[in-house]
């Protein structure tokens, strides 16, 4: 029981570290990107929202409650990136210096839905032989939220050193980090568009 919750502790880590399919990396990334040290616990709660709503949609694949055509999430997964990175670059543009936080939580939490039911199909062929799907969920969610944590950390790290040390402009930071975002995610959305 405990090789299988710390099995899927370990898969929750490879798939969001996961260099080869690094959507999950690079949402997080735009995610973070706004925030510094200062409030890292607002983005921690992100990270915690986005962990809760692709459990959620693993949990409603996994129990058959509900099932999504897969090529239109593996095109909405970079959306979600795309969108998140554009929303920094608004705000800088903007000159909003609100985080806008309520907003950006239940957009988490949607993005969230959408990245779960990109896995799904991979998770639920692991899960064929499990008799209880509780376990396996618990330790796949532990999983993904270090494994976020981390990310989250590196970025803010990055942060750090970019404007503290090298004293780059906070704006200029953001808004730069969120063109490169888009930059690397528009070749995923015309790999995946499904028109």
């Amino acid at each position: 029981m405990m090789n299988d919750f710390w099995f899927y502790i370990t898969l929750g880590f490879e798939h969001v570290l996961d260099l080869g399919a690094y959507d999950h990396i690079l949402f997080l990334t735009a995610l973070a990107v706004p925030f510094s040290f200062k409030n890292w616990k607002q983005v921690v709660i992100l990270a915690t929202i986005f962990t809760v709503a692709h459990c959620t949609s693993l949990a409603l694949s996994a129990y058959d409650v509900l099932k999504v055509d897969v090529g239109l999430i593996e095109f909405l997964i970079p959306v979600t990136i795309a969108l998140t990175a554009l929303f920094n670059m608004y705000r800088i543009l903007k000159n909003e210096g609100n985080t806008g936080i309520y907003f950006i939580g239940l957009a988490t939490a949607f993005f969230g839905l959408i990245h779960g039911f990109g896995f799904s199909n991979y998770f639920n062929m692991l899960m064929a032989e499990e008799e209880q799907k509780l376990t396996p969920l618990l330790g796949f969610a532990t999983g993904i939220e270090f494994s976020q944590v981390a990310i989250i950390m590196v970025v803010l790290l990055l942060a750090f050193v970019v404007q503290d040390m090298l004293r780059l402009k906070r704006n200029y930071f953001i808004l730069g980090a969120s063109i490169l975002i888009v930059l690397v995610t528009i070749p995923m959305l015309m790999d995946t568009f499904p028109f």
